[in-house]
């Protein structure tokens, strides 16, 4: 008779845990998803940055010998709403009364989204605020703009390209494997990007944060990573199918686990290590860029190991027959 190994770690003890953690993050998820679409001032599932809806940024660094004045973004609000800028070519000046502003870096920095400017009405914006908030370093200026046919050709783009890799993932991983392990990694594909699109939500409505087109990329790169991780377990379970083929299924998954345990942990680590040196090293135009990837990927490992082999056996699946490719 032959020996069943006996796996170090049993993650199906532990699988209504897994089951609840992850069904609690998804709620959440869906009700910060809900929450910024009802909110007037987003009106979308996720809060909307310059590259989607047009207008121009103009992020500023003050010039302090030590700590810089303190500083408040209603301040700077009501003195844009006072501001008289001149008018454009052929166009009245634009009111900057719903002006955001940010400020970071305890008051070093400022971060303005406005309506979009000419050249002429920055330059007076930056000239009035100069006055307001003190000395501005010049090298820490930077003035982005975006049209709004632009920004809305490239939402547009950003959301075909996340549903054409989706859509290609799910073709894919239908061919390769039996249909049940097909649908528990698109499941857990996404658990990942949900999750990861909730916290994003909740962090633009508690502190502003808005997504952008790197953001898209992040997305369809924690797709990817989740669907890979995933199918190492699943590949590890059709490998030992005929020397597990008299134990149960929840039994052939705890061993698949133990045996890719060490590696997932490990690959997950070592992809985290430059996304760490990103968000603490990378400056603020890869920061959350790097957070989004941090996101997806830690919820990438834990849905390969927590949440696609604990539900295999709730559909009593022997593991796929079909060989790779």
């Amino acid at each position: 008779m032959t020996n069943s190994p006996s796996p170090r770690f049993r993650i199906s003890r532990y699988r209504r845990l897994a089951w609840v953690g992850s069904g609690l993050a998804c709620l959440l998820s869906v009700i910060g998803l809900a929450l910024c679409w009802l909110t007037p001032s987003i009106g979308f599932p996720l809060r909307p940055g310059l590259d989607f809806t047009g207008g121009t940024q103009i992020q500023l660094e003050r010039s302090c010998a030590g700590a810089c004045p303190p500083l408040t973004a209603p301040e700077l609000q009501q003195r844009l709403a006072s501001l008289a800028l001149p008018p454009g070519e052929g166009e009245r000046a634009p009111n900057l009364g719903g002006a955001s502003v940010q400020v970071l870096d305890r008051g070093s920095s400022v971060l303005l989204r406005l309506p979009a400017l000419s050249t002429e009405q920055s330059a007076a914006v930056i000239t009035d605020l100069a006055t307001a908030i003190g000395p501005l370093d010049a090298a820490g200026t930077a003035i982005n703009t975006i049209g709004p046919t632009l920004g809305s050709q490239l939402l547009t783009s950003s959301v075909i390209s996340l549903l054409v890799s989706f859509a290609a993932i799910a073709l894919y991983i239908t061919f390769r494997y039996d249909r049940i392990f097909a649908f528990l990694a698109l499941l857990c594909l996404a658990h990942d990007v949900l999750i990861t699109c909730g916290a994003f939500a909740w962090l633009g409505l508690i502190l502003g944060i808005e997504v952008d087109s790197l953001f898209a990329v992040s997305l369809v790169t924690v797709a990817g990573y989740s669907v890979t991780d995933t199918v190492v377990v699943f590949d590890r379970i059709r490998e030992q199918k005929t020397s597990l083929s008299h134990l149960p299924v929840a039994e052939q998954v705890d061993v698949a686990v133990d045996a890719t345990l060490t590696r997932s942990l490990y690959t997950s680590f070592t992809t985290l290590l430059p996304l760490l040196a990103l968000i603490f090293f990378g400056g603020s135009s890869l920061f959350w860029f790097a957070v989004a990837l941090t996101i997806g990927i830690a919820v990438g490992s834990w849905s390969s190991i927590g949440v696609a082999p604990t539900l295999l056996p709730l559909f009593n699946a022997p593991a796929p027959v079909r060989s790779p490719a």
